[in-house]
């Protein structure tokens, strides 16, 4: 929870932040960006590396293909327009787990620029435009060891050196933490479906820096930026904002000047804390990178890559709406992740009806889960297993109370649907005659309601089949049932 600052609701009020948010993504290659070294998480320290990974001299980077393919997939996702002819460059800058002195990274010719992506606020859709997407080379790391004591040790561990990055460069067209957060969940949900990244952000496949200003409201000039580094979760990134507005804010009432420097979040205390000045790009001296050729991804080529783009969520959910009858809260659900969409669609057509399944596992499967600690995997309840409970109860073979019975039932024995279903085999009333005489013995039971329903208030009916289901232990066939009600009181 960010920490909170003497400004009032009403004086914040007076300014508008500016957001924009540079998103740093390891792509799920084998090996580096240009060596051959495993670009596997996990390793013992300093086991994936070589001549290149140290900066040897002699050693000749040689650009990874796939990585290639990657880095125009996703531009071509965000709605990048992919640069035939992309020139890489060194950004030179000294950290002891950068041996060479200098990054591999792409400067005034990115590889994808002008892109786009769609998010959600409370007045509508909005359009968050995209600078720029780069491919460069990650950093080492290093590990403090000991801090903050006095003894503390710094050991570098260059497994993750060289490993294959893009940084996706947003428009500052954001204005609250909640756009930034819409955004960063909408990118990494697109960047999971083209599988060009595991977006893993505990483990560093994905980390945001964020650039936020305040202006007054109105002002057209931008106000100074602070830019808040690698902030690991998009939790962490709304509070962060959030905090660094106030703080922001709080320096100008107070009549102070905000500084452009690089801060860093700490989440225990839920505020931001100075590293050091921000650097300009001059700083960085780029030039180009006299060891690799530029980059030429032809019409050719990127045709062939178009070709792997999966369907993208935004698209995916507006077709499966149309094509399932869902709402819109549903198809968001069921298109959470790729492969669970793959998952449900192939069950879906299986099933007899696509709305009932998705209601059955909205309702019966994923409560159950949650409330015992289990993902759809560990489900007992299986998809195939889901679509014979959805196919009884669409065929009316099964009430709604027998169906969450057997649900209990598989969950408590750790049994698929299908098992309980056939050991069990819960009898239901068909027969209109036995049917009849159970309603009977309750609008006998009821004058009172009767009288209300024959008055006109018909919503009443749902009194009767609800006494009926009690009385039948919850074996009358609900379609045939309702029928059977109205035509008696009604008679």
């Amino acid at each position: 929870m960010a920490a909170t600052t003497s400004i009032t609701p009403e004086i914040l009020a007076k300014y508008e932040p500016v957001i924009g948010l540079e998103v740093h993504v390891q792509l799920l290659t084998e090996t580096k960006a240009f060596c051959g070294c495993s670009s596997k998480y996990g390793a013992e320290p300093n086991t994936h590396i070589c001549p290149n990974c140290l900066g040897l001299p002699g050693s000749l980077p040689v650009l990874n293909y796939r990585a290639v393919e990657f880095a125009v997939l996703a531009s071509m996702a965000i709605h990048c327009e992919v640069r035939e002819r992309s020139i890489f460059a060194r950004k030179n800058y000294f950290y002891p787990d950068l041996p060479k002195g200098y990054q591999i990274s792409q400067y005034d010719k990115p590889l994808g620029e002008h892109g786009w992506i769609d998010i959600p606020t409370p007045a509508g859709s909005k359009r968050i435009g995209i600078t720029r997407l780069h491919m460069e080379e990650d950093a080492g790391k290093s590990i403090h060891d000991g801090f903050p004591d006095s003894a503390t040790r710094t050991y570098v561990d260059l497994n993750r050196c060289g490993t294959p990055l893009i940084e996706i460069v947003s428009e500052p067209d954001m204005r609250t933490p909640d756009e930034a957060y819409e955004y960063l969940t909408r990118l990494k949900e697109i960047l999971l479906y083209t599988g060009v990244s595991d977006c893993n952000m505990e483990e560093g496949s994905l980390r945001c820096d964020a650039n936020v200003s305040v202006r007054p409201r109105g002002q057209e000039e931008f106000g100074t930026k602070a830019e808040v580094k690698n902030v690991n979760s998009f939790r962490f990134v709304r509070a962060a904002l959030e905090y660094e507005i106030e703080r922001q804010v709080e320096v100008i009432e107070t009549g102070g000047r905000v500084v452009q420097e690089s801060r860093t979040w700490n989440s225990q205390e839920g505020r931001t804390y100075s590293m050091r000045s921000k650097e300009q790009a001059h700083d960085y001296r780029y030039f180009p990178e006299p060891d690799l050729p530029p980059l030429i991804v032809s019409a050719e080529w990127k045709a062939e890559i178009a070709k792997s783009m999966p369907e993208l969520p935004e698209a995916r959910r507006a077709r499966m709406i149309a094509e399932y009858d869902l709402t819109e809260q549903d198809a968001q659900t069921l298109t959470a992740t790729r492969e669970f969409a793959d998952t449900f669609e192939a069950s879906a057509k299986k099933a007899k009806s696509a709305k009932r399944l998705t209601n059955l596992y909205l309702s019966e499967l994923t409560g159950r889960l949650k409330a015992a600690g289990l993902e759809l995997a560990q489900s007992p309840v299986t998809m195939d297993g889901l679509v014979v409970a959805s196919d009884l109860a669409e065929k009316g073979d099964l009430s709604s109370r027998q169906l969450k019975q057997i649900f209990d039932i598989a969950f408590e024995k750790n049994e698929d649907f299908p098992v309980v279903y056939e050991r069990e085999k819960p009898q239901q009333i068909s027969d209109p005659a036995e049917l009849e005489s159970m309603i009977d013995q309750i609008i006998a039971g009821n004058p009172k309601q009767v009288e209300q329903y024959r008055a006109g208030k018909k919503t009443v009916a749902a009194f009767f089949v609800g006494q009926v289901m009690r009385l039948s232990k919850g074996q009358a066939n609900p379609a045939l049932l309702n029928e059977l009600v109205t035509k008696k009181l009604d008679a």
